[in-house]
């Protein structure tokens, strides 16, 4: 990878991580549905013109089926989660249990497309799995005001990125990534508008959330979808997908500086072992280069 590359990487983790503290602004005013609503219209609003202009608008056209089905799939709903599970926990915590994304991603490969397990990958999803239950052990409260369900929603948005790439691999072939985002996001937006506006708040939303919702949609929705895109095109989809073992070394960061949240041994903890986990199922992490390091 070269320079330049790694420090997009960088940046874009930057961007993701700071995702999570943008939601957590926003989420009390706004309510999931409205905000993760203007997030997807935003961000459909810079990358539809965009897309336009490349001549794309057939490809979207060819597969308007595939895209509402990647429109809910991987975008309304693990959107709106996510912004649901903001309403009770940190966004470090949001962050980390969004980084067993790739995990789910190669358990559903496994289980839909028949991709092999190893013994290696089955270790490191048990204690990818292990790192997430460590971390919810003290938030698995269920009652009115526990952050339990929370929990489970950033579990289920992290399961439902895992569908949607397989589905993707399955469904959605010859279409160009920029394509696949801009009519994805569109799609979202549709499924996403009258629920929206039948759950918009009763009181006005503060100047900050409609600053942060905007930030949401163009910085880390429409910006980091262009970063991402070309960095798969430039160093592969297997080291861009490192950038999910940063963000949430951001989005600690972030909560820390801009939220006050804070840095808990063990959540820092749990992070370690579930991004341990994780690289070691996906294959980034091998046992034969930890024999060869001690």
């Amino acid at each position: 990878m070269k320079p330049t590359d790694f420090l997009q990487l960088i940046l874009l983790a930057a961007i993701w991580g700071g995702s999570f503290l943008f939601m957590r602004i926003g989420a009390h005013d706004f309510g999931p549905v409205p905000m993760t609503c203007i997030r997807v219209g935003l961000a459909s609003l810079v990358l539809l013109p965009l897309l336009a202009w490349r001549g794309g608008w057939a490809e979207v056209r060819a597969s308007w089926r595939q895209m509402l089905v990647l429109g809910l799939v991987n975008t309304a709903l693990p959107f709106a989660l996510f912004v649901y599970a903001a309403l009770s926990i940190t966004a470090g915590m949001s962050s980390i249990l969004n980084a067993t994304s790739p995990l789910f991603g190669a358990l559903v490969a496994a289980l839909w497309l028949g991709e092999k397990i190893t013994a290696a990958r089955a270790v490191g999803f048990l204690i990818a799995f292990g790192g997430v239950a460590y971390l919810a052990w003290d938030h698995a409260e269920f009652k009115p005001g526990g952050s339990g369900w929370a929990v489970v929603a950033c579990l289920v948005a992290a399961l439902c990125y895992g569908v949607a790439a397989s589905y993707t691999r399955r469904y959605v072939k010859g279409v160009r990534p920029l394509a696949i985002a801009s009519g994805s996001l569109g799609a979202a937006t549709l499924w996403l508008l009258v629920p929206a506006v039948r759950l918009w708040p009763a009181a006005a939303p503060a100047p900050q959330s409609w600053l942060a919702v905007s930030l949401l949609a163009v910085l880390c929705t429409a910006l980091a979808y262009l970063i991402y895109f070309r960095l798969m095109l430039r160093v592969g989809p297997t080291n861009a997908i490192a950038v999910t073992f940063l963000n949430p070394v951001f989005a600690v960061l972030w909560g820390n500086v801009f939220l006050g949240e804070a840095l808990e041994p063990r959540m820092l903890m749990g992070c370690a072992v579930v991004l341990f986990g994780t690289a070691l199922g996906l294959g980034v992490i091998r046992f034969s280069r930890l024999a060869l390091r001690s």
